[in-house]
């Protein structure tokens, strides 16, 4: 039996970045988020440390404190660092199809992987948000 070479070219880098941070003692957990068309998704929240996605089927409007918001499509990454950094949005940007990606993230023990920001924290913290498309 012939040894396959098809190892030599199976691997396609999406993303590569360096995380400002890992926090100590992380674990590390992989989810599968499913919207169905036109769901706006998460309300704006945090992460205790980075996360790491990739949209498997639809189209996400991302949003990530500091940053304008951007359309994450099927087979392309995104990352976000965590932390004190709000993820405004991640909702599916269809109303035809579903959304459906995967995130890794490094979570802090003990802490949930996903806090919701209240509207106060949202109001001091508004001259962080980009602009918005009109």
């Amino acid at each position: 039996m012939s040894r396959s070479t098809a190892w030599q070219t199976a691997l396609t880098t999406l993303q590569e970045v360096e995380p400002p941070f890992i926090p100590e003692g992380a674990h590390v957990m992989t989810v599968v988020v499913e919207y169905p068309p036109g769901d706006p998704g998460a309300p704006p929240h945090r992460h205790s440390g980075p996360a790491f996605g990739y949209v498997v089927e639809g189209e996400m409007l991302l949003e990530i404190e500091g940053e304008p918001e951007r359309v994450v499509r099927a087979g392309e990454a995104f990352w976000e660092p965590g932390g004190d950094v709000i993820h405004y949005q991640d909702g599916n940007n269809r109303d035809d199809v579903p959304l459906r990606f995967t995130v890794t993230m490094l979570c802090v023990p003990g802490t949930p992987m996903l806090t919701v920001v209240d509207e106060e924290e949202l109001a001091q913290r508004r001259d962080r948000r980009a602009a918005r498309a009109v």
